[in-house]
């Protein structure tokens, strides 16, 4: 998809030499997946101590031995 951008182009140059791209394109899409990941990462994070797991991992390697 083409999109016009008005982009800082001091601060695209940066970004392309610190991830080592030439492409602007290339650039534009690895910070784009890099704030989505972040942003994953972040919620994962929110629900430490809010899921709980019950569960005997003894129990757990007896039923997988029964499988095999």
């Amino acid at each position: 998809m083409r999109t016009t951008l008005h982009l800082p182009v001091a601060l695209l140059d940066e970004a392309r030499t610190a991830l080592g791209f030439t492409s602007k394109t290339d650039t534009v899409i690895y910070a784009l997946r890099e704030v989505v990941r972040r942003s994953r990462a972040d919620e994962l994070k929110a629900l430490i101590g809010t899921v709980q797991f019950e569960f005997d991992p003894t129990d757990l390697r007896q039923r997988d031995r029964g499988r095999a």
